[in-house]
């Protein structure tokens, strides 16, 4: 689903892409070893109407919340789905009230020797 399709006066996403973590995930018995942690990399879109943006400290959406929450993965005990991550991240970017939508990707790097990496898509809007 297009952004514009959510907000026909505007929006404004705010992005941070490319956060990469080394978190232990995965329910292949290859991805259970502690020692072999999957890299992660995580991109984040939080949608704001363009009208509850304000060019000023206090007005726009802080991303740096999103980026210590997934830097903060890292330390965690195995986690068996990105699912599980992904649903964090939203509850934090949830806490600013007006994020009205927000899509998080969160690919494992180098999982399969084939290809760049394989991992999920998440997007809703607040309920």
């Amino acid at each position: 689903m297009e952004a514009i399709t959510l907000f026909p006066e505007g929006y404004v996403a705010s992005r941070v892409t490319g956060i990469t973590v080394e978190v232990a995930v995965g329910i292949h018995p290859w991805e259970r070893f502690p020692e072999r942690p999957n890299l992660l990399s995580v991109d984040v879109e939080m949608f704001v109407p363009v009208e509850a943006v304000q060019p000023s400290a206090e007005g726009i959406v802080d991303y740096d919340p999103i980026r210590r929450l997934v830097k903060s993965w890292s330390g965690r005990g195995h986690v068996e789905y990105l699912e599980t991550l992904a649903e964090e991240a939203l509850a934090e970017v949830f806490r600013d009230a007006r994020v009205k939508a927000a899509r998080i990707r969160i690919m494992k790097r180098q999982i399969f020797p084939e290809s760049e990496g394989a991992g999920i898509e998440l997007f809703r809007r607040r309920a």
